[in-house]
């Protein structure tokens, strides 16, 4: 499908009576940014009900990373799902789960021998992560991150810290958690230089978090995003990563990764760990894993995951047909989705950055492959956030063809299906380009 092609006002007809069925039966706890109310998807392009067919630059939330419905996933799909459709991976076995944790462990950004626990997304995945962390060290504590998103399961919701609202109404939060600014070095928490932004937090840990919050020996684990996601895309620098890999060991901490939103070819590597050289304990993975099918992966190395048979299970986690969309979206990423992610996303960044020069209202543009953040300012040396201006410059996108999100307060993140070609980069940075001055024009 050729995008943008718009055939009505937005939302059409058929949509906002779909629209309006929803707000009867359907939780208003959802997050809707636009009126956008899908029919079928081809690769990084949408059709809605009306027939107005837009480029996705959203990929359902960083999930679809194949793009819409790839011939080769749902292939595996329907030949899976013709064989049988679950058989619970707790209590018996079946090839495909196998097959997904070779293939996992092939790819894992550790060294072997690792193994994988299955559940059915990315909150479900870090839950095993922080029950593991404690049950392998003997200790209780976690340490996280500030504007960290780690799902919204209690555990890890006592772990997420991108916005209040998620927390609200829901404390008092699990115990034994503990937060620490993360190395956003263009509005550096901790008030550091960018050059020394990254160590100014990491001694936050040494010098506040294990003087007077807990003691080292009391810490299980360190829980961080290798890029944040929900936080704003925040590319932290390399020696952030590193020095942490140091601090952990230096304690007998585990450090475990959250790539459920930057993993699975995303940033252009496999993983994003990978761009800053350090190799981690355990690693969380869902979203982009089964193109649009819902898994979560918990990786461990095999010493750290040796818990005993009833420690922690889940009745669909490793559903036989999510894992055959897995094996075959891990086989499209090694062919050549992540490759493409890191050439088209270095076009796509470049693009962005080209605006910069036309639009005060760009302070950042910021990401790794196809992992892309662009942060939004009132005025450049005071840094002020443009948060009702990136509010209206993704609904503006919408108007014109696109799916964007926001991401943090006033960022706009592009996370397009993997295969996006430079031709529909070109056509995203065009469309950026005219909402950014629609909105900027009303000012």
């Amino acid at each position: 499908m050729d995008a943008p092609n718009l055939k009505t006002p937005l939302p059409g007809p058929k949509a906002k009576a779909i629209i309006e069925r929803d707000g009867k039966v359907v939780s208003p706890s959802y997050t809707r940014d636009y009126p956008f109310v899908i029919a079928r998807g081809a690769g990084a392009t949408v059709e809605d009900v009306d027939g107005n067919v837009f480029l996705d630059c959203a990929a359902g939330i960083a999930v679809n990373s194949t793009g819409h419905a790839h011939p080769a996933v749902v292939a595996a799909i329907v030949d899976q799902a013709q064989k049988f459709l679950h058989m619970s991976g707790t209590d018996f076995y079946y090839e495909p789960q196998v097959r997904l944790g070779e293939d996992l462990a092939a790819t894992a950004p550790m060294p072997a021998p690792v193994r994988t626990f299955f559940a059915n997304s990315g909150t479900e995945a870090n839950e095993a992560a922080i029950k593991l962390a404690r049950y392998h060290s003997k200790r209780f504590g976690i340490i996280g991150f500030l504007g960290s998103f780690h799902g919204r399961t209690m555990g890890s919701l006592s772990l997420t810290s991108s916005r209040a609202i998620q927390r609200r109404g829901f404390g008092p939060m699990p115990g034994g958690t503990f937060h620490a600014p993360y190395a956003n070095c263009y509005r550096c928490p901790v008030s550091a230089t960018p050059e020394t932004c990254a160590g100014e937090c990491l001694s936050f840990i040494e010098d506040q978090i294990l003087v007077h919050l807990i003691s080292p020996d009391d810490v299980a684990a360190v829980l961080v995003e290798p890029i944040q996601g929900e936080g704003g895309y925040v590319v932290p620098p390399a020696v952030f990563h590193q020095r942490l890999r140091e601090l952990t060991t230096k304690h007998g901490m585990l450090l475990m990764v959250d790539e459920v939103q930057s993993g699975m070819g995303r940033t252009g590597k496999m993983w994003a760990i990978e761009h800053f050289g350090v190799e981690p304990d355990v690693v969380t993975a869902a979203k982009g894993i089964a193109s649009g099918l819902p898994l979560g992966v918990t990786i461990a190395k095999s010493d750290v995951m040796a818990w005993p048979p009833g420690a922690h299970a889940s009745t669909f986690g490793g559903n036989p047909v999510s894992c055959a969309a897995a094996i075959a979206t891990i086989g499209l990423l090694r062919e050549s989705l992540v490759k493409n992610a890191a050439e088209v996303g270095a076009h796509l960044q470049d693009g962005l950055r080209a605006l910069m020069d036309k639009h005060p209202i760009i302070g950042d543009v910021r990401g790794k492959g196809l992992m892309v953040g662009v942060e939004l300012v009132r005025d450049r040396t005071t840094k002020e956030r443009a948060t009702t201006e990136r509010n209206a410059v993704v609904d503006e996108a919408f108007r014109r063809g696109m799916l964007i999100l926001g991401a943090g307060r006033n960022a706009v993140r592009f996370s397009p299906p993997l295969l996006l070609s430079k031709a529909q980069a070109d056509t995203a940075v065009r469309i950026f380009d005219e909402s950014l001055a629609a909105v900027t024009a009303r000012a």
